[in-house]
Formats: C-alpha cells, sequence, structure tokens
C-alpha cells in the first residue's frame, strides 16, 4: 500500500504588485484556487504542485493588510515556510517593512524584477553572509528551470529570518512618470481608463448578441414549443415566462461575451502594471468616500458579472472590503443589469439617457458609500505606497489568459449553477402567484417615485434577475412612461435590491446576517435615491 505524500504548506508574502502570484504560477505551472486560509478570515490563492502547497496572501500595502498576513503565519504548521517576495527595485525598503512580520520563521527570499537593476551579487552574498537566507534574483515572468530548482531547493532548506538586516544593497528605481501622476488630469485620465473596459465590453457584447440571439432563438424555439405540452410546473421552468429555454439562453448570448470581454481587458490592464498605477492615481479622490484605487477597479469589474468581482474583494484591505462589498451590490451595473436598462431606454427611443444614468447611478454610490462606510476607511492616513513604484510592460498574452480564465472559473462554476437555479424558482414563483402577488404589494408604494403602479412587477423580478428591467419595455406600460420616469424606474428596477446570485454570493463570502443588514440598508437608500430622481428631477427631463 502507498503510503500518503506528505505536503508542505509555502506561505508567500509581499507588498503589492511585488510578483508573488505570477511567481508561484510560473513555479508550479498550475492556476490558483480561491480559499481562506486554514480557518482564518484571510482570502488566499493556493496553488498546489507536487509536495508543496503555495498559499498567495494578499499583497501589503496598509497597515491592515500585515495584520491578515499576520494571521495567516500563525496558522502554519513548524515545518511549513515562508517565501518572502520583494522586489530589486524597491529591495532595501521591502525588507525593512517585511522582515518584523516573518522574524523568527523559517524560509528564503526570492528577488523579483532582477532584469531592472545591474547584477550586483557581492552585494546580495554580503545580506546572505549577515543574515544566513538565501537571496533567490528571478525575473517571475520568464522563471527559468534552474531558477525554479533553486527556489525549490531554499525551500527544502530554510534559514531562520532575522527581524532585520543592516546591510544595504542601495538598489532604488522609479519608474518613469507618466500623466497619470500629474495632480489635476491624472486622475481623470485614470477613472477614464478604469471605466473604459466597461464600456467596450458592453458594445462588444451588444454587437455580438445582435448577430447571435436570433440563431439562438431559433436553436431553442423548437425544444421551448415541445416544453409547452409538459405539465405544470415543469412547463413553466422550462419554458414560461422565465423559463430556462426562454431566458436561459441570454445568459450566453449576452452575459458570456460581456464577462469574457471585460476579464481579458482586465487581464491586461494588470499584466501590463496598468491597473496599479491607475487606481493609485484615483485613490486620493475615492478615500473620502471609504473606497481605496483597487476597491474601484473591483467596482468596475462588476459591471462584467458581480460574482467575480465579489470574490476578488477577499483581497481587500480589511478597512474597506465591506464597502467595496456594497458598492459593488449598489453600483455595479452587471452585464445584465446594463443590457436590459440599455434595452429599454432604446425600446423607448431615449438611448441618450444611458449616460445620465450612469452618472446618477455613480454619484449615488459614492453618497451611499460615503454615509455607510467606517472611519477608518476615510482616513487621511490610508495611503497607497506601491502604486507609484509600479513599472508599465507590455502584457505577456500568458498572463493575460491566465487572470481573463480565472475570472472565467469563478462566473462558469458559481455565477451560472445559481442563475439556473435561480431561473428555476423564479418560474416556480410565478407559477405559484408569488411574483404577482409581491407586485401587487408593492404597486402602491410606486407613488413614491412618481411611477405608475404597473412598473411594480418589474422592479419585483429585477430584484430576482436583472433582466426583469426589460419588463419597462412591454407595450402598454412603456406608452405610458415619461422620459423621467423610464429613467426612474430602470435606477429603481437596478439599485432597490442586488439580484439573488449576488445576495447569496454575499452571504458565502460574509455572513446571512452581514447579507441581510446589507441588503436593509441598499433598500433604504435605493429608495431615498429614486424618489429624489422621480420627483427633484423634472426640471431637467
Amino acid at each position: 500500500m502507498r503510503a500518503p505524500v506528505t505536503t508542505r504548506t509555502v506561505v508567500a508574502v509581499g507588498k503589492e504588485s511585488a510578483g508573488k502570484s505570477r511567481l508561484i504560477s510560473s513555479l508550479t505551472g498550475r492556476s490558483a484556487r480561491s480559499s481562506n486560509f486554514r480557518g482564518t478570515t484571510v482570502a488566499c490563492e493556493e496553488y498546489r504542485c507536487g509536495e508543496y502547497t503555495f498559499v498567495d496572501t494578499p499583497g501589503i500595502s496598509r497597515e491592515s493588510d500585515g495584520a491578515a498576513v499576520c494571521e495567516a503565519l500563525e496558522r502554519l504548521g513548524p515545518g511549513d515556510p515562508v517565501l518572502l517576495v520583494v522586489p530589486a527595485t524597491h529591495l532595501d525598503e521591502d525588507l525593512r517593512d517585511l522582515l518584523p512580520l516573518v522574524e523568527g520563521r523559517r524560509g528564503a527570499v526570492v528577488i523579483t524584477h532582477r532584469d531592472r537593476v545591474s547584477a550586483a551579487p557581492e552585494a546580495l552574498e554580503r545580506l546572505r553572509r549577515e543574515s544566513g537566507l538565501r537571496f533567490i534574483p528571478v525575473d517571475a515572468r520568464h522563471l527559468g528551470p534552474r531558477e525554479r530548482e533553486e527556489v525549490l531547493a531554499a525551500l527544502g532548506e530554510p534559514a531562520r529570518f532575522p527581524g532585520s538586516v543592516r546591510q544595504r544593497v542601495g538598489w532604488r528605481i522609479e519608474p518613469r512618470a507618466t500623466v497619470l501622476e500629474r495632480p489635476r488630469l491624472g486622475p481623470l485620465l485614470a477613472l477614464l481608463l478604469l471605466l473604459a473596459p466597461a464600456v467596450l465590453s458592453v458594445w462588444i457584447a451588444n454587437t455580438f448578441a445582435g448577430l447571435v440571439e436570433p440563431a439562438a432563438e431559433t436553436l431553442t424555439a423548437p425544444p421551448a414549443a415541445a416544453a409547452g405540452n409538459l405539465p405544470e410546473p415543469l412547463r413553466e421552468v422550462l419554458a414560461g415566462d422565465y423559463g430556462l429555454l426562454t431566458m436561459g439562453p441570454l445568459l450566453f448570448v449576452w452575459a458570456v461575451p460581456t464577462v469574457l470581454a471585460f476579464a481579458l481587458f482586465l487581464g491586461a490592464y494588470k499584466a501590463s502594471g496598468l491597473l496599479d498605477r491607475t487606481t493609485s492615481a484615483v485613490h486620493p479622490l475615492l478615500r473620502p468616500f471609504g473606497l481605496g484605487g483597487r476597491d474601484l477597479a473591483r467596482v468596475v469589474m462588476g459591471f462584467g458579472c458581480n460574482v467575480p468581482a465579489m470574490i476578488n474583494a477577499r483581497s481587500c484591505s480589511g478597512c474597506s472590503r465591506g464597502t467595496c462589498v456594497s458598492a459593488i451590490a449598489f453600483g455595479s451595473a452587471c452585464s445584465y443589469q446594463l443590457g436590459a436598462t440599455l434595452g429599454v431606454l432604446a425600446a423607448a427611443g431615449l438611448p441618450h439617457l444611458a449616460l445620465p444614468y450612469l452618472l446618477y447611478l455613480g454619484l449615488t454610490t459614492l453618497v451611499y458609500t460615503r454615509l455607510t462606510s467606517p472611519p477608518e476607511a476615510r482616513s487621511p492616513l490610508d495611503l497607497l505606497p506601491t502604486g507609484r513604484r509600479i513599472f508599465l510592460q507590455p502584457p505577456a498574452p500568458a498572463a493575460v489568459w491566465s487572470e481573463a480564465r480565472n475570472t472565467l472559473n469563478m462566473f462558469f462554476r458559481q455565477a451560472v449553477p445559481v442563475f439556473l437555479a435561480i431561473t428555476a424558482a423564479a418560474s416556480v414563483l410565478n407559477w405559484l402567484g408569488a411574483v404577482p402577488a409581491a407586485a401587487r404589494l408593492l404597486s402602491p408604494a410606486m407613488s413614491l417615485f412618481n411611477l405608475p403602479a404597473e412598473a411594480a412587477l418589474p422592479v419585483v423580478l429585477a430584484s430576482i434577475r436583472k433582466d426583469g428591467i426589460l419588463l419597462l419595455a412591454e407595450g402598454s406600460l412603456l406608452e405610458s412612461l415619461t422620459p423621467l420616469q423610464v429613467l426612474t424606474g430602470v435606477y429603481l428596477a437596478g439599485v432597490l435590491l442586488p439580484c439573488l446570485v449576488t445576495a447569496l454570493t454575499i452571504a458565502r463570502e460574509h455572513s446571512r446576517t452581514f447579507a441581510l443588514k446589507l441588503l436593509a440598508r441598499q433598500a433604504l437608500f435605493a429608495a431615498a435615491f429614486a424618489a429624489i430622481l422621480g420627483w427633484a428631477g423634472r426640471p431637467f427631463l
């Protein structure tokens, strides 16, 4: 009988954008699996390869990040080494900041970005003699077999980390300044660059859907007609107004192209360093609202799909994670919500209202996070010291696809099954009369928003699945709405509650209590903002 293989856990520690993820991916040749590390609240990426399980901890950029990494280090076993990852361009600075975190533990130091500094083996030799540690310079993007063997050998014989070193290498290379570092123009350009993937992804998806949707409807028509002869509630689940064959194909016609395009754009941003530079540029603008620059990147990611954005929020700083999740649930108009909203505006002959809709959505999201974020998330001491030291470089196709593949995996493994289950549940609720009953119950409240009672059904269904917004485009209802009511209707239906897929993801990522509090708070603020729009917007529309 073969003895079980003993695995060793290696925890990688480093600052934001030190190259940890790329290094571990090159070492293992594997893709990551997200999980909380050994019962902690620390969300990490795990890469399993042979006798090692590499754990990529969140990049450190704030004090709360350091506390989270310490929590993970406390769960290490006595034989589990630490891989300290520091960039050659800021070697002395990072050793000064990180060695106290790993003092007394065993491991090795990998120096990334070696291609950006002149070789100075004698300086590293002085560090080795003083500390007893192995210092291994590598280019994480092009890790060779020799470098890989050297890293694994160092982990096989780990040395004890000191709390500090006196020797200084003297390497400090700053990237060339760009327009993003200019005080006024930089943040504006950064915002445009961060929003561009959402706009381009939706345009690509809409173009693709316009070509493919007729063929999809032709393919699903025969099975939908056959399902019409089945007994209830199976007929309703498969071929009803909200059935799997009726609405399900839209998931692949509209949402999948959006998610794919968005994942590729963000993968290119991250692999090139542009994501770090843009988020660093907008960070000072967002800090008063309880969000960080990197939080905005996750909110923007939600325009593709809220589920990968929620999961990526695991690596937010502890002080801003809750606020980031709230912003995604409130202000990230996912591919379904945005597509349905644009569809209603187009049907009403008001496509020009898309810009006011997005502006009002963005403004109210900032007000919402400002009023609900904890004080520490808005602290002026909340800085991003690592963002401006990131070098811009051409994105490697392998790195772009690696980033995009992780997002797609999360979408297909987690979002799609829940979406299909909710489609079936919504069909059953409609068959039982629960959806129309909820709409009748909510109908009197529509007058608070200057909307007719008939608008309640789209609002109710959109709280289950966001394409319910399309019910606002039904002929008799749409004809009765003024332009302001159309804008108010799509806004209220979009933000009153996150869809059930998002709500369930929040409960799984945090807790049911956190999710229920978030839903109640969001409904209250969304109702207030929609009422303001419905009544105070009259002079403008």
